[in-house]
């Protein structure tokens, strides 16, 4: 009887949307925390990226450009690159996609 309930209730649909406004990325993200597991990262202001993830320190610098999220990033004495990412947005997540929204995608709550 409840899986037919569950069958009949509406599924929540999950609309990520493109941010692809310099501004409107920064109003979303200056002054919060992105976090998932094991992560915590902080996009400031001044373009640095400060934040722990799994243990070790993230640091890094950011600009928009063209639409997309270019970072540049240390996790401890490890490189990670630079990269272009696109950036959606689902009410409190956010997603980062690698390669200009080619590549992988990795998900972060605002806080």
């Amino acid at each position: 009887m409840l899986a037919l309930v569950a069958l009949l209730l509406p599924a929540q649909v999950w609309a990520f949307e493109p941010v692809v406004d310099g501004a409107e990325f920064r109003r979303l993200v200056l002054g919060q925390e992105l976090t998932r597991l094991g992560i915590r990262l902080e996009v400031r202001a001044d373009g640095q990226i400060t934040g722990r993830g799994l243990g070790s320190p993230v640091s890094g610098q950011w600009r928009w450009q063209d639409g997309y999220f270019c970072r540049s990033l240390y996790w401890g004495e490890r490189d990670l690159g630079t990269d272009c990412q696109a950036v959606q947005r689902e009410g409190d997540e956010m997603r980062f996609i690698t390669e200009r929204g080619a590549g992988i995608h990795a998900d972060f709550r605002l806080r």
